[in-house]
């Protein structure tokens, strides 16, 4: 049977791990034509040689989202292999140290915003021209259920996961009649890498578990799903919207 994404031309950064990586493999799975962008090049290009052994078209771009040239490259790139740009999922980000407000180092506050957020806009910068030059597409960027409520401890990744979904509401407004959809998605607790380096640093998986009202952490798999979701056709009336998906966390 034909996938709807069958042809279609995905573009993913983070996609060399977690929930950009699981996205990646899904959506390849399917036929689309996947670009995985990743300021890890070596772990994108071992991703694209898996993802070609199955039959699947794939390329892999460098790509540091804080590098608003290095972002401009990524999509020309890929537009220029594959013709077009139909599906970006905008996975990049990293957790920063768990501190309080007032003693959270200036440095490390710019850099989470840095990647977390304004590599988020960096992103729809040129994906967003690259859509529209063919008629529209779906973006899906990656919030948390921290861009819905608070974190304690993590002021600089809440910040910046609460500005990616005021972000992706404005640009869903400003690009909704162009035939352009974009969506965040906002996981909670998902057994991703930066969820694996707070339980190896000694918080036990059964505490993250227990916060959530399902009582076990996400996967990427499922997170992923979602993400395909927002960009198929069953979400084709979904706009300006945050989606979560945290096992009832929010509902709290």
């Amino acid at each position: 049977m034909t996938s709807e994404f069958s042809g279609r031309v995905a573009f993913i950064t983070g996609g060399a791990s977690g929930l950009g990586r699981a996205a990646a493999q899904q959506l390849a799975a399917q036929g689309a034509l996947v670009a995985i962008a990743d300021v890890q090049l070596d772990a994108a290009e071992s991703l694209v040689h898996e993802l070609a052994a199955s039959g699947a078209q794939a390329i892999a771009v460098r790509c540091d989202v804080r590098d608003d040239r290095a972002v401009e490259i990524a999509v020309s790139t890929t537009v220029a292999r594959f013709g077009r740009m139909d599906i970006a999922i905008n996975a990049a980000g990293i957790g920063g140290p768990e501190v309080k407000t007032a003693e959270y180092a200036p440095d490390d506050w710019q850099r989470v915003i840095d990647v977390n957020l304004n590599g988020v806009w960096r992103c729809m910068r040129y994906e967003i021209p690259a859509m529209l030059a063919l008629g529209g597409g779906a973006i899906v960027n990656v919030a948390s259920v921290a861009g819905l409520i608070g974190f304690p401890r993590h002021p600089a990744y809440a910040a910046s996961k609460h500005g990616v979904v005021g972000l992706t509401k404005t640009a869903a407004l400003e690009y909704g009649r162009k035939g352009l959809r974009i969506n965040a998605l906002c996981p909670g607790f998902t057994l991703t890498p930066m969820v694996q380096q707070m339980i190896d640093a000694g918080l036990p998986e059964e505490a993250l578990a227990s916060r959530v009202p399902l009582g076990r952490l996400g996967t990427a798999d499922e997170v992923a799903a979602a993400a395909l979701f927002l960009c198929s056709a069953a979400g084709a009336f979904m706009s300006g919207h945050a989606l979560a998906i945290d096992g009832g966390i929010v509902a709290g």
